[in-house]
């Protein structure tokens, strides 16, 4: 079903797009740009002024962004340095142990995966699958950000997923209670699949950063001994990437 696309919302859209291309626009260049007419770009312009995001220059330059619109890239930006922050530590794990791993975060209502050592794991059966979104309530990533998150923020996430049942809450919080035990979330898909995953939460504090899981065939293990070999190991590398996280704060 398409989409209907409210105008005002995209002309201002397609006028902070045409704003960013340069330093500086005139009233004529923005016009020309958007295709938008001259009355509604001064209009849409009075509007961003108002709100901090746009200022104007001069006459002869025009107007600018300002630097109130880097706050719209704030998650970006974090998940950026989260990546940024786990790169050695993943990398330095799938040399050692050859297991690939994939770093995610939350965002309405899916888990996104942000890297990958896919690409360099001689035990990959999969591809990297760079921004592949995952379920939140049946992927190891998904389970070990809802176990450790806030009682707050699980409950906007679940929210977000959709309606569940009394029956399923139930049985949602005994699999959290089982991770938050173990430190550890294993994936449970809907129907039998090739290969496994095994998750754990990256935290600081009461906040979960992130979800880092490694991905196995059945075949190679059991949830059991994948645990047993390998749970502490990710535990003590998700923790330290919150380390790195928290000596580096984003730019």
């Amino acid at each position: 079903m398409a989409v209907a696309v409210i105008e005002p919302v995209r002309r201002s859209f397609a006028l902070l797009e045409a704003l960013s291309r340069r330093r500086t626009s005139t009233l004529a260049v923005l016009t020309n740009e958007t295709g938008l007419p001259r009355p509604t770009v001064v209009r849409l312009l009075q509007t961003l002024i108002a709100l901090g995001y746009a200022a104007r220059v001069s006459r002869e330059q025009g107007y600018r962004l300002t630097d109130r619109v880097l706050g719209l890239s704030e998650s970006i930006r974090y998940v950026d340095h989260l990546v940024d922050a786990a790169m050695p530590h993943m990398r330095r794990f799938t040399e050692e142990h050859g297991w690939p791993l994939y770093l995610a975060t939350l965002g309405h209502g899916a888990i996104t995966i942000r890297h990958s050592t896919a690409p360099d794991s001689p035990m990959a059966f999969e591809g990297a699958g760079l921004n592949l979104r995952r379920p939140v309530l049946i992927s190891a990533l998904g389970r070990a950000w809802l176990a450790f998150c806030p009682e707050e923020e699980r409950r906007a996430i679940l929210r977000d997923v959709g309606r569940l049942t009394r029956r399923q809450e139930a049985a949602l919080d005994v699999v959290l209670e089982r991770v938050r035990r173990d430190g550890v979330a294993f994936t449970e898909p809907p129907r039998p699949t090739r290969l496994h995953g095994m998750a754990v939460a990256i935290r600081r504090g009461a906040r979960v950063l992130g979800s880092l899981s490694m991905r196995f065939p059945r075949s190679a293990m059991t949830e059991q001994i994948a645990g047993q070999r390998f749970g502490k190991r990710l535990g003590l590398l998700a923790q330290a990437i919150a380390s790195d996280v928290a000596r580096s704060p984003p730019s």
